[in-house]
């Protein structure tokens, strides 16, 4: 018995130890296959697919929220961008007068003769791609030549407007703080407005520098055809000789014309009513009076209010005046502009303006304007006669001095002033 005993204990130990070698072998081929580079990788790349899928799921909602919100939530300033410009304007005078008195002085002031500093920072915003709306603040301290004329304020809001193009041929301006005519002629342009050391350079007719506190316009294009049509509105305001409440009304036409080699005709007109109303009592802007509110009359009262006129009791019209301007302009080349207008007032020959401006608006170092201009009154008056030349020295991109002699005879004044004048725009 013990040596089948030991036999089978051989046997068994033979089979144990085969078991344990090959235990050995596949723990080895496991632990190899795990320190293995490549089969590291292919487990990190498991996970981070896994990761990475969570986080597309994650981002489609958020993006499906964001759409969700500017569908219903939508506003016409999204994605507008708002474009800032700044101007200070400096300007100074000596003066040769035949005279010091009122009368010199005044035909200082007609010829635009200012000195100060002025500075005028704009805001505008394109709205639906197509629009814009525009704010303008304005401060100055500028005088004008006359006996204590000096006029200054802190940064105000001048001018807010709204411009709707509504397609290639038709467009609408609201204006409803600080509007001037200006802003409605078709053929001004903004860098022309700058030049020259007075306001006879502006290359415009005097009807367009009328204020007024709002306005509204519609512009039609065809071919080389514009035509433009406004209303404005002045506030209510006192009137000099009423004790009462005062309104004016404007209405603006323009009709531009471009004509063959660069030529630019340009036909407007401005009529103008202002009213008065004979109560004492400023209610404001936004009161109505209703008339069934009224105490009742006598009947010589009522009988004397029925005898005057249609719209002479509460409403009266003291005045109307109307405005006829022509203007020529051409462009000689790119820079160099040749142009004219003349202005008659209440269609009477005898009181006429004019003026004669060339002026090279070159972007280089240099430049240069000639002007010339005055008012006839009839031939028994000396009307007014103003001459003014000046050069434009660029410094840098921003800034630039324009020296400048003007002449002006007014009446039986005359003067001779040395003007500088300089522009930095940011």
């Amino acid at each position: 018995m013990e040596p089948a005993a030991s036999i089978v204990d051989k046997i068994k130990g033979v089979a144990k130890s085969g078991q344990d070698f090959v235990d050995g072998l596949l723990l080895r081929r496991k632990n190899s296959s795990r320190r293995n580079p490549i089969e590291i990788l292919k487990r990190l790349q498991r996970e981070s697919f896994s990761d990475l899928m969570k986080l597309r799921d994650r981002q489609d909602k958020v993006e499906r929220v964001l759409s969700f919100y500017k569908t219903y939530k939508g506003s016409p300033f999204q994605e507008t961008s708002t474009l800032v410009r700044g101007e200070v304007d400096a300007s100074g005078a000596i003066m040769m007068l035949g005279d010091i008195d009122q009368e010199h002085c005044d035909a200082a002031g007609r010829a635009g003769i200012k000195t100060g500093i002025s500075s005028r920072l704009s805001f505008q915003t394109i709205v639906r791609q197509k629009d814009s709306i525009l704010a303008e603040f304005v401060a100055s301290q500028i005088g004008v030549v006359d006996i204590g004329g000096v006029s200054e304020g802190a940064l105000t809001l001048a001018k807010v407007s709204y411009t709707a193009n509504v397609n290639d041929w038709f467009s609408a301006i609201a204006i409803p703080v600080g509007a001037q005519f200006r802003d409605l002629d078709m053929t001004a342009n903004s860098s022309n407005q700058k030049h020259g050391v007075t306001d006879l350079s502006s290359v415009g007719p005097p009807l367009l520098n009328q204020h007024n506190d709002a306005a509204i316009g519609i512009t039609v294009r065809k071919s080389n055809v514009i035509a433009m049509m406004a209303q404005s509105v002045s506030g209510l305001r006192k009137q000099p000789l009423f004790d009462g409440i005062g309104r004016g009304f404007g209405t603006f036409g323009q009709i531009v014309c471009q004509l063959p080699k660069g030529l630019k005709f340009s036909l407007m007109g401005l009529q103008q009513v202002t009213t008065s109303s004979n109560d004492h009592s400023n209610l404001g802007a936004l009161a109505i009076p209703v008339g069934f509110l009224k105490h009742d009359k006598s009947p010589e009262t009522s009988f004397q209010d029925s005898a005057q006129p249609v719209g002479a009791s509460s409403l009266d019209i003291t005045s109307r005046t109307g405005y006829v301007a022509l203007k020529l302009e051409s462009e000689l080349d790119e820079s160099t502009r040749i142009g004219g207008w003349i202005e008659m007032k209440n269609s009477n020959p005898r009181h006429l303006q004019w003026a004669v401006n060339a002026f090279d608006d070159a972007e280089d170092e240099f430049g240069w304007g000639l002007s010339l201009g005055g008012v006839f009154e009839g031939p028994t008056n000396h009307g007014r006669l103003q001459a003014e030349s000046y050069v434009k020295l660029k410094i840098g991109k921003k800034f630039c001095l324009k020296p400048g002699i003007t002449y002006s005879r007014d009446g039986n004044a005359k003067l001779l002033a040395l003007m500088l004048r300089s522009n930095w725009s940011f």
